[in-house]
């Protein structure tokens, strides 16, 4: 059996092996996957590392790949939206997800900016804030921790979702990320997690990059129908 090399952003770690599990099946085709975040990853492909698809959660970081000729091509496979999580106790106090965030008493912790999608995104979020209440914004920038995602930060444990680990080991009241992590994020009863809504929303792109020939079958994979209901199933979506 021929095997595959990805390098995955870490927000598709919970999809991944159900998606994985499906491709095999159906091309005989094994996979090898690695998960960071993405950023990151395209650091270590840039300096030199091999890979055979790069699955990232922005679409900027595969079109850098092709424009310095170490990608084929690029596809968007999948969207991702944010949310904000907060403890059960917090969230008992019924105040809205926007009151919450202006509270200069409570922590909120992020994903890093630049290494990490997640962290370009929460920015974007910022900036939409500041643009309909003038320096809430920058002041959400200015307290914000961004204790994952970044090169020094510390590792999340193994089995556990950052937002949940943060917030029980009292590192933090608040975290915002990923949509997709809300069903899992709910089920023990100790994160309640809050829409955010439009206009302030941020809708996050995820793009693949084929850096090996071999890897068209995979690409072709995950914009596949039978994929994107795998998506669909683990809280991503469709546009």
């Amino acid at each position: 059996m021929s095997s595959l090399k990805v390098l995955a952003a870490g927000s598709l770690r919970v999809v991944w092996p159900r998606l994985m599990m499906a491709f095999e099946r159906e091309s005989g085709i094994s996979v090898t996957t690695d998960f960071g975040p993405a950023g990151l990853l395209l650091q270590r492909i840039e300096q030199g590392e091999t890979c055979d698809l790069f699955a990232s959660a922005n679409s900027a970081h595969p079109q850098t790949l092709v424009e310095k000729g170490q990608a084929i091509h690029t596809a968007l496979f999948t969207h991702n939206q944010l949310c904000l999580s907060v403890t059960a106790t917090l969230a008992a106090q019924g105040r809205d997800w926007l009151d919450l965030l202006q509270d200069p008493h409570l922590r909120l912790a992020t994903s890093t900016p630049l290494s990490d999608p997640s962290g370009d995104y929460i920015w974007q979020l910022f900036d939409r804030i500041d643009a309909t209440h003038p320096g809430e914004g920058t002041a959400l920038k200015q307290r914000a921790m961004p204790l994952v995602g970044g090169p020094q930060s510390t590792a999340i444990p193994a089995g556990e979702l950052a937002a949940s680990w943060l917030l029980k080991t009292g590192q933090a009241e608040m975290f915002i990320g990923y949509q997709s992590y809300a069903p899992l994020l709910q089920q023990g009863g100790k994160v309640v997690t809050l829409s955010i809504p439009a206009p302030w929303q941020i809708t996050a792109d995820y793009g693949l990059a084929v850096c090996q020939e071999r890897a068209q079958s995979l690409a072709a994979f995950l914009l596949s129908a039978r994929a994107q209901q795998i998506f669909k199933d683990a809280g991503f979506y469709s546009k």
